[in-house]
C-alpha cells in the first residue's frame, strides 16, 4: 500500500513570506532522499547520524546552491509518523521552499497528500484516530477554549476514556466466557447484580459523552448567534458593543440595517458567529422585505438568538408573532433602552422567555451582562478541557452505537436472556469503540478525516 511504502515530502509552513520555512520528509528512504540534496558543513552524510540530531549545511539542486539550512533527523519508530522523518528548516520565502521541495521530489520523494503525515502516524500506531482529529482541530482552532479542547483531544483525553471503557467490556467478556466454557468450575461465578452495575456504569459514561457533544461542537466550531428584533430597538448598537467597534451602522432612523451583517467575536474563550439582522416588520419596500426574509433565514440557522426589545415602546403585532416563532428556541430576551421610561409589557416578555436581561446598550457596562448570559445559555461555564469530549459527527456516531449496544446488553440481562446474548451485545459495543479510536475503520473514513487536514501535517 502506497501509504506505507512511498517516501513523501511537503512544505509544512503556510504559503507566503516568513522568517523560517519547514519542509517535512517521511518514509523508508527519507534520509537517502535528503542526502542527495543536503551537504552538511561537517562533510558527514545524514545517513550516518543517529536519531534526534541536527546538522547545518547547504541545499544544492542541479549544482546550484539554494539556501543554507538546518536539518533535523528523527529515526523511526520514535518519530511523528513512526517512520524515518527529516525536517529541513530554511528561509521562509516561497521561491526557496519550492526549489528545495522540487529537488526532493526529483530525488525520489512523492508529494504528500492532505494530512498524510498524520495519517501515517495513525496507521503506524503512533497515535489514535481521535488524537489525530485533535491535532487537526488545533490547527483550525478559532478560540482559546476550542484550542484547549483540541489540545487535550490530541493528547489522548478521549482515547484514554475509550481504553477505559474497552477494558471494562473485555473484563466482562472474559468472565462470561469463563463461565460459559467451564460451567463445572466452582471458581467461576457470575454475580448478575454486579454485572448489571458495571453495565449501568458503562451506560452512564457513554451518556456523559453524548450529552457533552453539543457543548463540544459549540466550543470547537463556534456558536452561530443571531440578533433579531423590530427596527430601531438597538440591535446594531448591541452588535457594535459585542464586536468592540462600529461594525454595524447606527442611526436614529428605523431600517438602517437592510441586510445580514456577520462578525466573529470571542466571549470568554468561546467564539460567536454573530449576525445582525434587518428589523422584522411589515413593509412595502422590496429591499426591506428581502432583508426581513433573510433575517428569518438567519434565525433558523442559528443556535442562539438574542431577541431585542425597546423598553420605551409597547410590543408590536410583529414582535408578538416573533415571540411565538422563538418558542422552544435557545433564546435570550434583551430588553434595551432601560434608561428611558418603560412602556414595554415586560411581564409578557418574562412569561415567554427563561432568559431575560435588562440593559442600556449605550452603556459599556452592559457588555458583561450580555456575555455572562450568553455563556450561561451556551453552557461553557461547565467546560473543562481535561474532560473527555467528542467533537465531530464521526465520533458521535461511534459513541452512540456503543451506547446502543450496552443498552442491548442490559436489556438481555434484565429480561433473563442467556449470557451469550449479553456477550454478543458487548462485542458490538467493543467494535464501535474500536471505530472511535481508529483501530477498526475503513479507508473511506480515513480519507474523510484527513481530507480536512492541510498538506504538510
Amino acid at each position: 500500500m502506497d501509504y506505507l511504502v512511498d517516501t513523501i515530502a511537503a512544505i509544512s509552513t503556510p504559503y507566503g513570506r516568513g522568517g523560517i520555512g519547514v519542509i517535512r520528509i517521511s518514509g523508508s528512504e527519507a534520509i537517502e532522499v535528503v542526502d542527495r540534496v543536503f551537504f552538511a558543513y561537517n562533510m558527514k552524510p545524514l545517513r550516518k547520524d543517529k536519531g534526534y540530531s541536527i546538522r547545518l549545511g547547504t541545499i544544492i539542486v542541479n549544482d546550484e546552491q539554494i539556501d543554507e539550512v538546518i536539518v533535523l533527523l528523527f529515526r523511526g519508530p520514535k518519530s511523528y509518523t513512526g517512520e524515518d522523518v527529516v525536517e529541513i528548516q530554511c528561509h521562509g520565502g516561497p521561491v526557496v521552499l519550492e526549489q528545495i521541495l522540487r529537488g526532493l521530489l526529483d530525488s525520489g520523494a512523492r508529494a504528500a497528500e492532505q494530512g498524510e503525515f498524520t495519517r501515517r502516524a495513525v496507521v503506524n500506531g503512533r497515535i489514535s484516530l481521535s488524537e489525530a482529529e485533535g491535532i487537526g482541530e488545533i490547527i483550525t482552532a478559532i478560540s482559546k477554549q476550542s484550542e484547549q479542547a483540541a489540545f487535550m483531544l490530541s493528547k489522548g483525553s478521549l482515547y484514554r476514556e475509550t481504553e477505559r471503557l474497552k477494558s471494562s467490556i473485555l473484563a466482562l467478556q472474559g468472565t462470561i466466557t469463563a463461565y460459559i466454557d467451564f460451567p463445572e468450575e466452582d471458581a467461576v461465578e457470575i454475580n448478575e447484580e454486579e454485572l448489571k452495575e458495571t453495565l449501568l456504569s458503562l451506560e452512564e459514561a457513554l451518556d456523559k459523552l453524548l450529552t457533552g457533544y453539543d457543548r463540544g461542537l459549540k466550543i470547537v466550531a463556534g456558536v452561530r448567534t443571531a440578533i433579531v428584533g423590530a427596527p430601531n430597538v438597538g440591535k446594531s448598537t448591541i452588535m457594535n458593543l459585542l464586536a468592540g467597534y462600529e461594525k454595524s451602522i447606527v442611526t436614529p432612523m428605523a431600517g438602517t440595517t437592510r441586510d445580514v451583517l456577520e462578525h466573529q467575536i470571542d466571549i470568554g474563550g468561546i467564539t460567536l458567529l454573530l449576525s445582525d439582522t434587518a428589523g422584522i416588520h411589515k413593509t412595502t419596500s422590496i429591499v426591506e422585505k428581502i432583508g426581513v426574509e433573510r433575517a428569518y433565514e438567519t434565525l433558523d440557522q442559528s443556535s442562539v438568538i438574542l431577541v431585542v426589545f425597546d423598553n420605551s415602546k409597547k410590543l408590536t403585532e410583529e414582535e408578538k408573532e416573533l415571540i411565538k416563532t422563538l418558542n422552544g428556541r435557545q433564546t435570550i430576551a434583551v430588553v434595551n433602552k432601560t434608561d428611558l421610561n418603560r412602556k414595554l409589557e415586560v411581564i409578557e416578555v418574562e412569561k415567554s422567555f427563561d432568559n431575560v436581561i435588562y440593559i442600556s446598550a449605550k452603556d459599556r457596562s452592559s457588555l458583561e451582562d450580555i456575555c455572562n448570559e450568553i455563556k450561561k445559555v451556551v453552557g461553557v461555564y461547565e467546560f473543562s478541557p481535561n474532560h473527555p469530549m467528542i467533537i465531530n459527527e464521526r465520533q458521535r456516531i461511534a459513541v452512540s452505537n456503543t451506547h446502543k449496544a450496552i443498552k442491548e446488553a442490559l436489556a438481555s440481562l434484565i429480561y433473563g436472556m442467556t449470557l451469550d446474548a449479553v456477550y454478543i451485545a458487548l462485542d458490538d459495543a467493543l467494535f464501535s469503540l474500536m471505530e472511535l479510536s481508529g483501530e477498526n475503520v475503513s479507508e473511506a473514513i480515513l480519507d474523510e478525516v484527513f481530507s480536512k487536514f492541510c498538506v504538510g501535517k
